[in-house]
């Protein structure tokens, strides 16, 4: 039977960047924004939501007078990206 999948790892910019920081220690917003393609606005909305969801902590600090957010990946974050992954193999299996 196919396995439901996670609505909220289920969007593009999401999974993306769940992908990128699931092989990484953190990455800046920069690096997330310019790997993913992203616009800045829809990049901030999406991480808030990984973040409140608690897949990813925020941080934020300034690098001289520049503001710099870094993100990483939580043990939640890792656990529901293997699920994820898992779950869908069901369809590609089918």
């Amino acid at each position: 039977m196919f396995k439901s999948l996670d609505p909220l790892l289920h969007s593009q910019l999401r999974l993306a960047v769940i992908s990128l920081l699931i092989s990484v220690e953190e990455a800046d917003f920069v690096y997330l924004r310019e790997q993913t393609g992203a616009t800045a606005g829809n990049l901030s909305v999406q991480i808030d939501k990984l973040n409140e969801a608690g897949y990813i902590q925020v941080t934020k600090t300034f690098q001289g007078k520049m503001p710099r957010t870094v993100c990483k990946i939580t043990d939640k974050g890792i656990n529901a990206f293997d699920e994820y992954v898992k779950n869908l193999q069901t369809y590609i299996k089918k």
